[in-house]
């Protein structure tokens, strides 16, 4: 006998399971004939009304709505999250503050007697710059370590920037020269480009315009650099003051060697009558993230103290030193009495003779 659902002569030989094969795969599950959008009316719905053979089903419930109603919900929580973590940055805020304006202040040093002469490389060994090192391998970076709110590296960048700026603001001779302020300009951090600016146009000694509170120069219509080689001693100390900055301080004694301008030219003995220039500077210099990226600083206070200078001749432009056999006519009185453009606020000290290189 052949099974129900066979065909009376059997199943065909050669095909698996018979006929029922030949329509598995296109025999529909439950899910799928309850999500069709057309519906077939009975046999007894089509002779009754003769309506058509099919009809349009209304959607389920809980059906396409719902799963774009859930689409949408997850797409605004990814916006917001967006949001979210952007506004919420983990290591900066948006926007910084401006950088606060350069303060300074220069303190020249006088000598009552005829400054001492010689051979560079004489006054240098017979002065306390005998052990300096020479030019930029003066400046010496500590070992950087994190602080608080900064990592080891941006320790590190702030470091390496700083030494950059101090290196080529004291010992760069283009730059002591005046021909080259670029190089120093390009280390600012933007906000302070225009008191910059105003300072290398219209210096003045008002504590915030003054160009030498930015780099060392000197006049070159008046001296010349006797030794290229600058000795340079010091320190260089970082802190964190607050979460958002690193500020680091410079502390060194630079030496200079000098003679009046053009004096090579016209005199065969010229190298015979150099003169030194002791140059104490003080620096300090913040640094934001923003800072760290663009490899540029925040120059927020300069203390010069330099000798021997003539406290009556202006050094907001160019350092003024007193030169071989020149000494120095004292500082100009300060009338308490006196008001407004009529007081003078000069302050200017006596170079110790200590400070002097050894006959």
């Amino acid at each position: 006998m052949t099974g129900r659902g066979d065909p009376p002569e059997g199943t065909p030989e050669g095909v698996p399971g018979g006929g029922d094969d030949e329509f598995r795969s296109v025999v529909f599950d439950e899910s799928f004939v309850a999500a069709a959008r057309l519906e077939e009316f009975s046999a007894q719905e089509r002779m009754a009304d003769h309506a058509p053979a099919v009809r349009r089903r209304k959607p389920a419930v809980g059906g396409a709505p719902r799963q774009a109603l859930i689409l949408i919900v997850l797409i605004a929580l990814a916006f917001g999250t967006a949001i979210y973590l952007g506004v919420r940055h983990p290591y900066e805020d948006i926007r910084q503050p401006p950088a606060e304006a350069l303060r300074s202040r220069i303190i020249p040093l006088t000598v009552a007697k005829p400054v001492p002469g010689g051979r560079p490389a004489d006054l240098f060994q017979n002065s306390p710059a005998a052990h300096f090192r020479v030019g930029g391998a003066g400046y010496i970076i500590p070992r950087a370590k994190a602080t608080d709110h900064f990592n080891e590296g941006q320790v590190l960048d702030a470091l390496t920037v700083a030494q950059e700026y101090l290196r080529t603001s004291t010992v760069l001779p283009a730059v002591l020269t005046g021909s080259d302020i670029r190089t120093v300009r390009l280390q600012l951090n933007p906000d302070l480009l225009g008191q910059f600016d105003s300072s290398l146009e219209d210096p003045v000694d008002d504590g915030r315009h003054a160009a030498t509170a930015w780099m060392v120069r000197f006049d070159p219509r008046e001296v010349e650099l006797a030794d290229p080689g600058v000795r340079v001693d010091g320190a260089i100390t970082y802190a964190e003051p607050d979460a958002a900055h690193l500020e680091i301080t410079g502390d060194h004694t630079v030496v200079y060697a000098l003679r009046p301008a053009g004096a090579a030219a016209t005199d065969p003995a010229a190298e015979e009558h150099a003169s030194l220039l002791t140059v104490h500077r003080v620096v300090r210099m913040r640094f934001d993230r923003d800072d760290l990226r663009a490899n540029q600083l925040q120059l927020t206070e300069s203390l010069i103290t330099a000798g021997p200078l003539a406290c009556a001749a202006d050094q907001a432009d160019h350092l003024r030193p007193l030169l071989e056999g020149e000494k120095g006519e004292g500082a100009s009185g300060t009338d308490p009495y006196a008001r407004g453009g009529e007081r003078s606020a000069a302050v200017c000290g006596v170079l110790a003779p200590s400070a002097q290189p050894r006959a």
